[in-house]
């Protein structure tokens, strides 16, 4: 029954913590059994059960359960079958969603090795305009993922791609991420290249467009200043925050030395 495998992969996580706090009593359980059934149910066929499972995955992976050689051995071949040209259009969307969440929890060197490559085949996803908007909606992530040199190489003729596309709503969603993707760049791309990219998204034909390359104008600009004299930079989550200066924090002691969040790269998403 599909209700069963879903409620069991629910269950997962807090096995899985259990196990690792008892780790002495029980060394390889979460790696001989739990692992595999959670492999296992990203293909299930009954599509609850595989959304249960891409959960529990992502809960794993989070609190860093999920061991290296498991990550490369199991779960990324898994997805790139999943993502590949001929797989299922339901299989296909599911696995890049995934890819694009799990980027963040990943090594860098992973991440680039392993699942840079389809990332980038699947943002020219001719078939599945789904697939191309997931990848345009997570652009800043995986940026942030593979750092500048990877970006400039590989991610931002995708990305200009993304922005030139025939469907509105993923030149939407590049406006609405271009702050996370100008901050991965170097200066001189940011000037030469990605400057005129958001003239053109500013002067979209579509509204929706322009209105989001509007809300996004201010954070992208300040992509421009100096961090340590601006001091602006981007949190983990995408947000734009500024730090105190000394200065500030001394003038006023009972103030929280909390960092001002200033615009969210995602804010206007909906």
């Amino acid at each position: 029954e599909p209700t069963v495998r879903t409620e069991l992969m629910e269950q997962i996580p807090p096995i899985a913590i259990f196990l690792q706090e008892s780790r002495p009593k029980f060394p390889t359980a979460f790696f001989e059994y739990l692992m595999p059934i959670v492999v296992r149910y990203l293909t299930d066929v009954n599509n609850q059960v595989r959304k249960a499972g891409q959960e529990a995955l992502l809960i794993l992976l989070e609190q860093d359960l999920v061991a290296q050689s498991d990550i490369e051995n199991k779960v990324c071949p898994i997805l790139l079958d999943l993502s590949a040209p001929d797989s299922d259009d339901e299989y296909k969307v599911e696995a890049v969603n995934i890819i694009c969440k799990m980027a963040s929890m990943l090594s860098r060197t992973t991440v680039e090795h392993m699942l840079l490559p389809r990332f980038c085949e699947l943002c020219s996803d001719g078939k599945l305009f789904q697939v191309r908007k997931i990848c345009a909606a997570n652009f800043g992530d995986i940026c942030n993922a593979v750092g500048q040199e990877a970006t400039e190489r590989m991610l931002i003729p995708k990305f200009f791609e993304l922005c030139s596309d025939s469907v509105w709503g993923m030149r939407k969603a590049c406006a609405e991420c271009f702050m996370a993707v100008s901050y991965t760049t170097s200066p001189e791309v940011r000037r030469s290249k990605l400057s005129p990219v958001f003239i053109s998204l500013i002067s979209d034909t579509c509204r929706w467009v322009r209105q989001a390359a509007f809300q996004s104008l201010g954070p992208f600009i300040s992509t421009f200043a100096n961090p340590s004299s601006a001091g602006l930079y981007i949190r983990e989550d995408g947000t734009l925050s500024i730090r105190p200066s000394a200065q500030d924090v001394n003038a006023n002691p009972c103030q929280p030395s909390n960092n001002t969040t200033v615009m969210s790269s995602s804010a206007n998403a909906a």
